[in-house]
């Protein structure tokens, strides 16, 4: 009883502490969504799409970029699909796009396959800005130019936003808001923006790149291993010539759908562990955090009701209190109910057990598994 007590101090103490922090990490302040009034004229950038086996999904992705504006060139990277990926991108831009697929070549030891796709892709790029697409982000109508302009303004090296996560299934309501609320804890989007702090995230589904910039860290080369690509990414360029600029919106949609709870282990498990950088100390220390953090305030409810125990029931309460407050911004911006930000607990509990389940993986010898190639634990380049 007195260890939920504290227990459940501790995570109400850090909960307002998060909730007063000058950086506000849970909040979705960083927006940025399309612009019918910015210039159209798109021939400064090229966008790469890596596409392995996405035949089902790549046609929204390619006809929706055939309503950015004028000029913009196109190139995909079919990554050796063993289906229609290469068809089905190429009907897509009929009549509005001029495409040109580049047939992917075999994956070199040492290298993550799409990072490969890219590195070829950028073999080929001839304009100032690249924008890096994955093959399942759907872009609303005139968001390249609201990205193009955004880049100016700010002088960013980087500009990237955090695409909008299927959310209409349970278990993606339970899990999708859930999933983007941690990733701003872990990386909050006023530090990564912020030139003088070392902090540097990017979102690998929608990233608008200076070409110069690119090439002066090495192209792809420089992070030819990582698994978390897009972050690694974003810390090479931050380095190199800062800002970046990391965001949210509404405006670019991920088309995956998660419909079962197996589909979102998946995705979450094969970088997990990785982003722990493979320790067991961070592993422990992650899983301490979170049972007290999270789990604390949960299990005091239940045994302050069981136990008529005033004081544990009201620090208990007020922990969750504080656990919903913080995370109602991701929530709403989702468009649900008040009542899923009380459900971050259980999410956290399923992360949990998905990180588990990638250090085990890791442990077993593999450390990811993705479109059927995996990647062992000693790769020749790790880029991380």
């Amino acid at each position: 009883m007195t260890l939920l007590l504290v227990g459940s101090a501790i995570a109400l103490l850090a909960w307002l502490g998060l909730l007063l922090s000058p950086h506000q990490p849970h909040r979705a302040r960083e927006r940025l969504e399309a612009d019918h009034t910015a210039a159209d004229d798109l021939s400064a950038v090229t966008v790469l799409v890596p596409a392995r086996d996405e035949a089902e999904l790549i046609g929204r992705t390619i006809a929706a970029l055939g309503a950015q504006g004028h000029g913009l060139d196109v190139v995909v990277i079919d990554d050796q699909s063993s289906d229609d990926t290469r068809g089905a991108a190429a009907r897509a831009a009929e009549p509005h796009l001029t495409l040109r697929i580049l047939e992917g070549q075999p994956l070199p030891q040492g290298w993550a396959g799409k990072l490969w796709a890219l590195e070829q892709g950028l073999a080929v790029v001839g304009r100032p800005y690249v924008l890096l697409l994955d093959a399942d982000i759907e872009l609303a109508p005139r968001l390249v130019p609201a990205l193009l302009a955004a880049a100016r303004e700010r002088d960013a090296t980087l500009v990237s936003l955090l695409a909008e996560l299927h959310c209409a299934t349970f278990w993606e309501r339970l899990l999708s808001p859930a999933f983007v609320f941690f990733f701003k804890l872990l990386y909050p989007f006023a530090w990564s923006n912020d030139a003088r702090k070392a902090t540097a995230a990017a979102a690998g589904g929608c990233m608008l790149v200076r070409t110069a910039a690119l090439r002066d860290i090495g192209g792809f080369a420089a992070i030819r291993g990582a698994l978390i690509d897009d972050c690694t990414l974003a810390a090479a360029l931050k380095r190199s010539r800062p800002p970046i600029w990391l965001g949210m919106s509404h405006s670019v949609h991920s088309l995956r759908v998660y419909g079962a709870l197996g589909d979102f282990w998946s995705m979450v498990s094969r970088s997990a562990f990785t982003q722990l950088r493979y320790s067991t100390g961070w592993l422990l220390v992650a899983t301490a955090l979170m049972a007290v953090t999270l789990l604390a305030p949960v299990v005091g409810i239940v045994v302050a009701g069981l136990a008529a125990e005033p004081r544990l029931a009201l620090t208990a309460g007020a922990a969750w209190l504080a656990i919903a407050a913080a995370y109602w911004p991701v929530v709403s911006f989702y468009r649900l109910p008040a009542v899923w930000a009380l459900t971050l607990p259980v999410a956290a509990a399923l992360f949990l057990a998905m990180t588990w389940s990638s250090a085990i993986g890791y442990w077993r010898g593999t450390r990811a598994s993705w479109k059927a190639r995996d990647y062992g634990r000693s790769p020749e380049t790790s880029g991380t």
